[in-house]
């Protein structure tokens, strides 16, 4: 296992960019993405080399966030004042530094959450600021509310930011490079697929522990690190009461459809619209549709854990802690492959910005993205394959394409398997 400060600070380059565009153009730089993604470490990161100011926020009053912010950056600045009361107040010390600064509040929505009226007084400030290019960047894990705050039409700061930052979670071949694993080994896939790209997950992932012993201390053991992470998830989205954490169980265990997810609740269908719509708000949910379609031309929809790890919590975890204890190893090194293999396909797919799965009725394809003037229609397999076994099912899946609606529009495509040999090419994407 491993520290954070073990870790080297990798694969943010294009996030270093950003940062360094607005500190200097100054105004405000919008910092979203889930907790436990590295948002805090990238800021910290980043202001280690420049003279900026930073607090992370803490849960209480007001008046208590504005204490503490102060204690946090009044050593570093220039001119003294005395120690200030309210939000306004705390604006106006940074207004009378002689130099425009870098001004970094973390964790927003907390700040929001015991002063609603923090937006409008940020807004105010954001507009009349003595120094123009001194920069305001914000910070939140809260993807719905940062949403409400910054675009909503109606809302105080829309339109005030100069930039929406997303951090998005990293993919496998850092996860190799932070971790010490071997890109092409299969083991070292599966340890990805039970952390996904959330590095503050890595952290637990010895680099030659095997699959079974980091998902026993993720999950299965004693005071497991991630008992409790959808939960923690959902509270920090605002998302209230059982239902949610039920779609989620619905959908872990194989509800994708929404008819299957209703009929598990024993709901129906219209009931859950809004909240699938919040849980894709919030990136815990993917809807997605087939290749090709759009939410106007097609009623064929799919909704899936987005989060590798949030799904191994519900797909194996929720169904089978009981049970896992009396478990034999080759019991528990399946269920870990059937997940993996679920990850593997959406990291293949995640290689080429247009593709995505495609089905009807009973057929399914498993990839479908564009090259050139043809398709590329691809089945995505967790195995090594044999070149014998890799042709006849090449064949099989041209067969399969030639039955669907999708080979009528598009009489031209190339068709391909992506094994287990595709890993070198997933780390170095």
């Amino acid at each position: 296992m491993f520290g954070m400060d073990d870790f080297p600070f990798i694969n943010r380059a294009r996030e270093l960019e950003e940062l360094d565009a607005h500190a200097r153009a100054g105004g405000l730089l919008v910092v979203f993405g889930r907790r436990r993604v590295g948002k805090t470490r990238l800021l910290t990161h980043w202001l280690g080399s420049r003279e900026g100011l930073y607090s992370q926020a803490i849960e209480a009053s007001k008046e208590q966030q504005v204490e503490q912010i102060f204690a946090d950056v009044s050593g570093r600045l220039a001119v003294a004042a005395p120690a200030p009361r309210t939000f306004l107040e705390l604006l106006q010390v940074i207004d009378l530094q002689p130099r425009p600064v870098i001004f970094c509040l973390d964790e927003l929505p907390y700040l929001v959450a015991a002063d609603p009226a923090l937006p409008s007084v940020l807004q105010r400030w954001l507009d009349h600021r003595r120094h123009r290019r001194t920069a305001l960047v914000v910070c939140g894990s809260s993807t719905r509310m940062m949403n409400d705050l910054f675009l909503n039409r109606g809302a105080p700061l829309f339109g005030r930011a100069r930039k929406l930052l997303a951090i998005e979670p990293m993919g496998y071949g850092a996860f190799c490079r932070a971790c010490r694993q071997n890109p092409v080994a299969p083991d070292s896939f599966v340890r990805f697929s039970l952390v996904g790209g959330v590095p503050r997950y890595w952290e637990l992932v010895g680099p030659r522990e095997s699959p079974v012993a980091l998902a026993e201390t993720l999950f299965f053991g004693r005071s497991p690190f991630l008992e409790f992470e959808p939960s923690r998830l959902l509270k920090d989205e605002g998302v209230a009461g059982l239902t949610a954490p039920a779609v989620l169980e619905a959908i872990g265990r194989g509800a994708e459809r929404p008819s299957e997810i209703a009929a598990r609740l024993g709901s129906v269908q219209t009931n859950l619209s809004r909240l699938l719509q919040i849980l894709v708000d919030a990136r815990l949910v993917e809807r997605q549709l087939p290749y090709g379609e759009s939410v106007r031309t097609t009623k064929r929809i799919l909704y899936r854990l987005a989060d590798p790890t949030l799904r191994f919590w519900f797909r194996v975890f929720s169904p089978h802690r009981t049970r896992w204890v009396g478990y034999g190893r080759a019991v528990k090194e399946k269920l870990l492959r059937d997940h993996a293999a679920t990850v593997f396909e959406d990291c293949q797919r995640a290689r080429w910005t247009d593709a995505a799965r495609y089905w009807e009725a009973a057929i399914e394809l498993d990839l479908v993205r564009r090259e050139e003037d043809r398709l590329v229609v691809a089945e995505v397999k967790w195995a090594s394959l044999t070149r014998a076994e890799r042709t006849a099912r090449e064949r099989a899946l041209a067969e399969r394409f030639a039955l669907t609606r999708l080979a009528r529009a598009h009489p031209s495509a190339r068709f391909e398997l992506l094994d287990a040999s595709a890993l070198l090419a997933l780390a170095k994407g």
